[in-house]
């Protein structure tokens, strides 16, 4: 059996806010990147960093190591390889990056055994920021042949890989990813809700802040989400409309499982409002607008 080696080109489909970031750590790891997106302005963009824009899901995988997809859901990953079947050749290696839950996972993992890919459970935990600096975790599971290959690609993406089993089939990987992304959203919300609270009482917001500061009750992603309400500023770093759809899978994963989570449930509710409200394409943190009629918040100090 030959042995196999480092990636060297990779097809990314799918580059969007997360998938150009992971693009372009690529590029600056050195490796040769083959981009395609369904809005083609979008893997255009990425031309002048090195990258070659294709013109179909065929043509970016041609002659490509590794496949990689970062698309919205599980239906736009399977239309996509569908698309690129003609261009894959059997044992390339396929790393799903994006968050399509369990039973997708599974769905994506039977069309790379009737193709002959390797394939790799591999969604990331992190938003545009730590995609932009190469600061994401990814979540992975696999055969072990297949972690050479990518070694190069999630060493440009991530700050580290967490493997969690040799099966990508199994959707281990997802599974956690669903787990932690329950963890962001359930956070999202409480800070939304802990703010609007404070200014329903008359309480200044950042009293709230400087009471945990330096406590167990204090994090990072509190303060980051804290100052984006406070600023008023929802500049997608993670969508509305991406949490809702990941907060529906976790749900119906619970469903499925026997486990009741009220408060993903709820969670849900709130991005629902916000989207019918046309906040689809906002920040998660704009979860703290739906705690207001009609999204109207009060005035802010600091705005």
């Amino acid at each position: 059996m030959s042995t196999p080696v480092p990636a060297t080109t990779v097809a990314v489909l799918g580059t969007g806010i997360m998938g150009a970031a992971m693009a372009r750590r690529m590029l600056r790891g050195g490796l040769t990147v083959r981009v395609w997106n369904r809005t083609r302005a979008k893997a255009e963009a990425l031309v002048a960093a090195g990258a070659y824009c294709a013109e179909s899901p065929a043509d970016a995988v041609t002659g490509a190591d590794v496949v990689l997809t970062m698309l919205s859901d599980g239906p736009r990953v399977l239309g996509a390889m569908r698309e690129a079947s003609e261009g894959l050749a059997p044992g390339t290696v396929w790393a799903q990056s994006a968050t399509v839950g369990d039973a997708a996972t599974a769905e994506l993992a039977g069309f790379a055994r009737q193709h002959a890919l390797t394939f790799v459970d591999a969604p990331v935990l992190g938003t545009k920021q730590p995609a932009e600096a190469g600061e994401l975790v990814v979540l992975a599971a696999g055969p072990e042949s297949a972690r050479v290959v990518l070694a190069p690609v999630f060493e440009a993406v991530g700050r580290r890989t967490t493997w969690v089993g040799d099966d990508g089939s199994t959707a281990a990987a997802s599974r956690l990813k669903l787990v932690l992304n329950g963890w962001v959203a359930a956070l999202t919300h409480a800070t939304g809700e802990a703010i609007a609270l404070a200014q329903g009482l008359g309480v200044d917001p950042r009293s709230f802040l400087d009471s945990v500061s330096g406590g167990p009750l204090d994090n990072g992603y509190l303060r980051a989400k804290a100052e984006a309400i406070l600023n008023g500023d929802y500049t997608p770093s993670f969508s509305v409309a991406n949490a809702l759809k990941d907060g529906r899978l976790i749900v119906d994963a619970g469903e499925r499982s026997g486990v009741q989570l009220d408060v993903a449930r709820a969670g849900v509710a709130r991005f629902e409002r916000l989207e019918r409200r046309g906040g689809g394409e906002s920040d998660m943190a704009a979860s703290y607008l739906a705690s207001f009629e009609e999204g109207r918040a009060p005035a802010q100090d600091g705005h």
